[in-house]
């Protein structure tokens, strides 16, 4: 039987309209954000929520992050201390998630948290994707818009690619501007613990909050997206810090030393370009005249801890799910 491709639209005002009713009406919608591709449905819902794992053959205990398209709007949903306001005022709209208490009375579907008592809520900063959940009219979960541990969409094609007919609509808004997902941090401690390093570089959330330690990696408990071992992972296997290829390997380089390279995150050794292409390289080197992805050291501060983060976990170990 075939399948039909979901038609990829420009976001272009009636698009979004057309695209806040289906998912009114408990379909999928993937969208574009500032970090990646986002494959939304209503939070609210327990049916349309259940639609996001099976689209995706996500886990069920790996809850997802909810997205509103004002800051406001969380209070409805979560208990926002003084912490959570300072941030934010500081970084919303933009790629930081807050893991915050859950409201006894919050309308978000259990299902959408993994029936934890705490839940990630974010502000994108991206107009397409507020115009989207504002023409929804309720919170939208929207984990990446790919296959379950699999590379990261950061643009539509990709998600048709990744998808297919498992979404109604695809809205086109470009390619994602941040290209790695959000930073990630939980609040519902005395403590705030980094749970995923991503687009807010954990340097600036601790010149507001102080030290911030990093979950401990034997927690069993994901309180959020993007904290499974083996995640965002290519076909092929993924070796790091390499300074050549070895034979049949792709060499993804980074800096202007690249001699051998098949592509290279950025020639001139800026995170923020590399951010913004490394999902989109490790896919374009997916491809079966290869024998593996060799990827060239990438530097650990700034946007570097976040890209450092996604390459291991796609170089981690696979469960045979997400091959």
């Amino acid at each position: 039987m075939r399948t039909v491709a979901p038609p990829i639209l420009a976001a272009t005002p009636d698009a979004i309209a057309a695209a806040g009713r289906l998912l009114a009406e408990g379909r999928l919608v993937a969208f574009p954000t500032e970090t990646v591709y986002g494959l939304g449905a209503d939070a609210n819902c327990d049916r349309a929520v259940a639609a996001i794992f099976a689209a995706k053959g996500r886990p069920r205990f790996n809850p997802l992050i909810v997205h509103v398209a004002e800051a406001n709007e969380v209070e409805a949903l979560v208990v926002v201390d003084e912490r959570a306001r300072r941030l934010m005022e500081r970084f919303w709209p933009g790629p930081l998630t807050l893991v915050l208490p859950r409201l006894a009375d919050s309308p978000v579907s259990l299902l959408a948290s993994a029936g934890l008592d705490s839940l990630a809520v974010r502000q994108p900063d991206h107009a397409v994707a507020r115009a989207l959940i504002a023409a929804a009219g309720r919170p939208l979960a929207a984990p990446s818009a790919n296959r379950s541990g699999r590379v990261s969409p950061t643009t539509a094609g990709h998600v048709a690619e990744c998808l297919g007919d498992r979404v109604a609509m695809i809205l086109d808004g470009g390619p994602c501007r941040v290209g790695v997902e959000s930073t990630v941090l939980d609040l519902t401690g005395d403590r705030p613990l980094l749970l995923r390093p991503g687009g807010v570089a954990v340097e600036d959330l601790a010149a507001a909050l102080g030290e911030i330690p990093a979950t401990p990696k034997a927690s069993k408990t994901l309180k959020s997206p993007g904290m499974m071992e083996s995640h965002y992972a290519p076909g092929l296997p993924v070796r790091l810090d390499a300074r050549a290829p070895r034979p049949g390997e792709a060499l993804l380089a980074f800096g202007p030393v690249a001699e051998g390279a098949a592509l290279n995150l950025s020639p001139t050794g800026d995170l923020e370009e590399a951010a913004a292409n490394l999902f989109a390289m490790l896919r374009a080197l997916d491809r079966p005249d290869f024998t593996g992805i060799a990827v060239a050291p990438i530097p650990r501060h700034g946007l570097g801890q976040a890209i450092n983060d996604r390459l291991r976990r796609a170089a981690a170990p696979r469960p045979e799910d997400c091959r």
